[in-house]
């Protein structure tokens, strides 16, 4: 397989490079601001090629044995972690995230791979013999179709790999559209597929914008869709797509609490408080970007937290420091006006991320961390989603105050407390209306055999991505009810046919 990434990124189709004369947009690396590449981005009709070879990939590949699917998932799955490095590096080069994250987001993602080899397991129906006399039931879990997977520019590698493994191992075809800004990561994981040895068409991916997009929601060789992104934007995928008849989980935006009581210990609060804020600048869907404190020890807290926020160091990811850049340069402007419209609406700047020292060699997109004070829910900071290295401090009286205050968000994404109160923690976790709970975990992304996702307009659909949910989105359900009669059956019986 070669991995060689050319200037201009073609489309995969049929297991190779598609080219078709169509618009192109540009790829940035976010810690210089250079153009390193061009892509080009998907018309109707190139989309439409691409769900072709899907659909025509589909009937065989349904057919293919569970032993053969699992095997080339577990090709897929050694090939994955014997170069797993490669694709970090694209990663970081494309997104900016720091190296050690870029690993980390492979390695979450190598955990659905994983779990997809296990494939037989998952999908194995029920059976009920003689439910009633002489009559067998059974359950049969069938792959859906061609799925279409619409996936983020935070996470290159680890959303497409949320879900094109559990949909392969199914026995559904895919048609990838990955974001735009950093799509070289997919074209890496196709490549690495076909040379694990995916039969052509089963696995395909376009580049491009609404235009794509749009093909895939409407078009009716489509059977489902996957999206992640934001809220607005999920909200047009689940519309548009179901009223197309398909299946479609529409992962949307988020707005993350963390609830530190005073019995929790500050130092690991104002840690976890760092890393979940600033990883990735805070672009993460599972970000977290406000502080719950109570009153008694916000002060102590915030201390602590704009300290850590000040020793960061900030620049080009493969450098070793702590915060890379943001995605673009348009991103970057747009954060700097939420800083700027924090200030104005009265929250107290304790740490301003519009200046700084960069290590990184040219201009780059970058911010530093910034930390608000005494943040009211009217403020913009905190009702809308930043999707950057911004974190606000809320400060409540009561730990109820706190749960009113979460529970209260349009949004149920993640949410966690800090606190060494066993009950205090117990009745969080019961009452608290948000998808993923972590208690003293800041980032409570479930591990591959649970599944993701959030409440409220963090997901729009029924169905959680990846884990025992993940087999069920992308199969449907077929119940078998037999009967083999022998030679003394009763003959005609025009009667309606009961259970005995």
């Amino acid at each position: 397989m070669s991995t060689t990434l050319t200037d201009t990124l073609q489309h995969w189709i049929n297991n190779a490079a598609y080219s078709a004369p169509e618009r192109t947009g540009k790829i940035y690396n976010p810690a210089t601001g250079n153009v390193t590449r061009t892509v080009q981005l998907a018309s109707k009709e190139t989309t439409e090629v691409a769900i072709a070879a899907a659909t025509a990939a589909f009937p065989k590949w349904r057919d293919t044995s569970l032993a053969r699917r699992t095997a080339i998932m577990f090709n897929f799955r050694q090939l994955l972690v014997e170069r797993k490095g490669e694709l970090a590096a694209i990663i970081t080069a494309e997104h900016g995230k720091v190296l050690d994250d870029a690993l980390g987001e492979v390695a979450r993602g190598l955990e659905v791979v994983e779990l997809a080899c296990n494939a037989p397991y998952l999908l194995k129906g029920d059976y009920s013999q003689n439910a009633s006399t002489g009559v067998d039931v059974q359950s049969l879990r069938q792959p859906v179709g061609v799925s279409a997977i619409i996936s983020p520019f935070n996470f290159p590698a680890m959303v497409p790999l949320w879900f094109f493994p559990v949909a392969i191992a199914s026995g559904n075809t895919v048609v990838l559209k990955p974001s735009e800004k950093d799509p070289s990561a997919a074209i890496w994981l196709a490549q690495l597929f076909a040379e694990a040895g995916l039969p052509e068409g089963v696995l395909n991916v376009v580049h491009g914008d609404k235009e794509s997009v749009d093909t895939l929601l409407t078009d009716p060789r489509v059977n489902s869709i996957s999206f992640v992104g934001s809220t607005p934007i999920a909200q047009y995928v689940y519309s548009t797509g179901t009223a197309h008849g398909k299946r479609v989980q529409a992962f949307g935006g988020a707005k993350n609490h963390m609830l530190v009581l005073p019995d929790a210990d500050l130092e690991l609060a104002a840690d976890m408080a760092v890393n979940a804020g600033f990883g990735a600048a805070g672009e993460r869907c599972m970000a977290i970007s406000v502080v719950v404190a109570l009153d008694s020890i916000a002060d102590e807290l915030v201390d602590k937290i704009a300290q850590r926020a000040k020793g960061l160091r900030v620049g080009d990811g493969t450098r070793g420091c702590d915060m890379g850049p943001l995605i673009t340069g348009e991103h970057k402007a747009k954060v700097a006006g939420y800083i700027d419209a924090g200030i104005t609406a009265g929250a107290e700047l304790v740490v301003d991320g519009r200046t700084g020292t960069v290590d990184a060699q040219g201009e780059g997109f970058f911010l530093h961390p910034t930390l608000f004070d005494k943040v009211g829910t009217d403020m913009s900071i905190y009702t809308d989603e930043i999707f950057g290295p911004v974190l606000s401090v809320v400060r409540v009286e009561s730990f109820n105050e706190g749960i009113e205050l979460i529970n209260a968000s349009p949004y149920g994404n993640g949410t966690a407390i800090f606190t060494n109160d066993g009950g205090a923690a117990r009745r969080f976790e019961d009452e608290i209306q948000v998808g993923m709970v972590g208690v003293n975990v800041p980032i409570p992304v479930p591990v591959g055999y649970h599944s993701f996702g959030g409440w409220k307009a963090s997901l729009f659909g029924d169905q959680h991505a990846y884990g025992p949910e993940g087999f069920k989105f992308f199969t449907r359900n077929k119940v078998v009810t037999k009967r083999w009669l022998d030679p003394s059956h009763g003959g005609i019986n025009l009667g309606f046919p009961q259970n005995d």
